[in-house]
């Protein structure tokens, strides 16, 4: 092979500089261990000098500080601490959350919603005991009902159904308290009560009466109270009732319930008491004066041997006889213009003759009459 001569680049650093001394060889170290000496140590400014240290010694003829009543002082106040530099940017006042509230204010609430929670579950526990009593006088005869139970020197009356009463009675009823029962939708006419409302409140004369329906709904639940409160819960109680019973389940409670003298309610006792009569045999005279009653029922008793006797102890029987005469002058020539129409229209077919006789068609006098009777002494 063919040599190549070494570049004198590339081995300059190897080669002896002239003036560079010759190496000597150097002594091998012992291998004995050798003594630790500790290094001087040199003062650091990086941190505090330890206690007791004297490296940073006061300079000469230094005494120490003055003491703080020979301090210079300076004419002004000294500056208040200031804040971080640079100052926070100013905070935007975060809204409160809408539906949160502290825990006392929800505690605080806690027992208002159970007072609330329990007042409407009373109230629509009363609502639902009220519609299932309306309801159930479609079927049921109420032994008892809150003009009767209001009345202290008590009452006497006796259910009977409407085919056992006296067309004439009837119809004198239909004439003298509700003429629009059979043809009407609904408790009463909407106009009507309004104008009763106007009436009333600007202490008008009311204008007309209340319908058959508004007059159950007050024997059956309400008092006498002449107020606008029980005028409201009278309407709502009949257009209830309206809804729920019939026209001729509502004349049949009418005549069984309204009152007729101081403790007489219903036809059964009343025909009975004035006439010594079964309902199912009134004549139309004996009807319209039973009518009569209906406005001013306790200020009349039993005439010696069977009638009207306006002669009372309270002086107020010209009230009632006035209301009976009033009758007298309206109530026939509606019978004689309708006849029994507006009876048959309301769903009581046939005369009362022509019934059945039963257990419950009062064909004879209750017993509580007889002995009133005989206790006044009227026979």
């Amino acid at each position: 092979m063919a040599s190549v001569p070494p570049d004198s680049r590339t081995t300059r650093w190897l080669r002896r500089r002239p003036n560079d001394p010759p190496t000597q060889p150097q002594p091998r170290q012992s291998t004995q261990p050798q003594p630790y000496v500790e290094p001087s140590r040199r003062p650091r400014f990086d941190r505090p000098p330890p206690a007791g240290n004297d490296w940073y010694g006061a300079p000469p003829g230094y005494a120490g500080p003055p003491p703080v009543e020979d301090r210079p002082r300076y004419p002004w106040p000294p500056a208040e601490p200031r804040g971080p530099f640079p100052p926070a940017p100013p905070q935007r006042p975060v809204p409160p959350a809408r539906g949160r509230r502290s825990r006392r204010e929800r505690v605080g609430r806690r027992p208002r919603r159970r007072l609330l929670r329990r007042i409407v579950s009373v109230l629509a526990a009363l609502a639902v005991v009220q519609v299932l009593l309306v309801l159930s006088l479609r079927w049921v005869d109420p032994p008892t009902t809150a003009f009767m139970a209001a009345n202290p020197d008590g009452a006497i009356q006796e259910s009977v159904p409407v085919e056992h009463v006296s067309r004439n009675f009837l119809a004198a009823v239909i004439a003298h308290e509700d003429a629009a029962l059979p043809y009407r939708s609904g408790a009463f006419d909407w106009n009507v009560m309004w104008g009763r409302a106007q009436a009333h409140i600007f202490g008008d004369e009311d204008p007309a009466g209340s319908t058959i329906p508004q007059q159950v709904a007050k024997n059956v639940f309400l008092n006498q109270e002449l107020s606008a409160w029980r005028k409201v819960v009278e309407a709502g109680l009949a257009v209830e009732m309206a809804a729920f019973v019939d026209d001729r389940r509502m004349l049949e409670l009418y005549a069984n319930y309204a009152q007729f003298g101081p403790t007489i309610y219903g036809v059964c006792a009343a025909g009975w008491y004035y006439f010594d009569s079964p309902p199912a045999e009134l004549s139309e005279a004996q009807a319209v004066q039973l009518v009569g009653l209906l406005p001013s029922p306790g200020h009349v008793q039993r005439a010696p041997g069977g009638g009207m006797d306006f002669e009372v102890d309270d002086g107020m029987g010209w009230l009632s006889r006035s209301h009976v005469i009033n009758a007298q002058n309206r109530v026939p020539a509606h019978l004689d213009r309708l006849g029994f129409q507006p009876v048959e229209d309301s769903g009581v077919e046939g005369l009362a003759s022509d019934q059945e006789p039963s257990d419950d068609d009062c064909s004879t006098p209750p017993e509580e009459v007889i002995e009133l009777i005989a206790a006044e002494g009227t026979a």
